[in-house]
């Protein structure tokens, strides 16, 4: 089982990273992280790289298909070579993934239209410009098609869907083995639970942090 994980400059690494370290458990799993180009692709910060070590071009045919978000990710939301390709191998994918506003890309290239799909908060009203229907759940399976909300909801998606893919028994070994057991310091991980001020303040910028 093929797993490609598509990597652009500026990306947000624990998107990438995150489903990755669930998903690459699964039996037979084969991750492999794809690029337009082979080589060190930096992440959001600039601070850190990951290897792309196959182009778009050499991965045809994946089963299972991972778009991280990011800033980056408006500079290709034209980027024909990306678009083209995602919608390629979704013809035969078994699995087309995003996290956070990764999933701006897959309705970009129309995969979302007319689906259930998720993004990061700030980016749900974009998401419904490409015909999608966004909500603000953590993880949302419409069909074949698997969103996470932001960031750190990759992680919540790769271990729902290694559930879906190797049984609940297979995805609970694997959360006991990462100890993935999440117990945050501050309960202001949403826009319900954080301050009205903080939240309309992320708001009025993202109007020029995404397109």
């Amino acid at each position: 089982m093929q797993i490609a994980v598509v990597l652009f400059d500026r990306f947000t690494a624990l998107d990438a990273v995150g489903p990755y370290e669930m998903l690459s458990r699964a039996p037979g799993a084969e991750p492999v992280f794809v690029a337009e180009r082979t080589g060190a692709v930096r992440n959001d910060s600039g601070s850190l790289s990951l290897v792309a070590d196959r182009t778009l071009a050499d991965t045809p045919a994946p089963d299972v298909v991972i778009v991280p978000g990011g800033p980056g990710q408006s500079d290709q939301m034209e980027n024909q070579a990306l678009l083209g390709w995602l919608r390629t191998v979704d013809a035969t994918s078994t699995w087309t993934t995003s996290v956070c506003t990764g999933s701006l890309l897959l309705a970009a290239a129309g995969l979302l239209t007319g689906r259930r799909a998720t993004s990061h908060w700030l980016a749900l009203d974009v998401l419904e410009t490409f015909g999608a229907a966004p909500t603000g759940e953590r993880v949302v399976f419409d069909g074949k098609y698997v969103t996470a909300a932001g960031v750190s909801a990759g992680i919540d998606m790769g271990l729902t869907l290694l559930g879906r893919i190797a049984g609940d028994e297979h995805a609970r070994t694997v959360q006991l083995l990462t100890e993935y057991d999440p117990q945050p310091p501050y309960d202001c991980g949403s826009p319900e639970k954080a301050p009205a001020a903080m939240v309309g303040e992320w708001r009025a910028r993202s109007r020029f942090i995404l397109t």
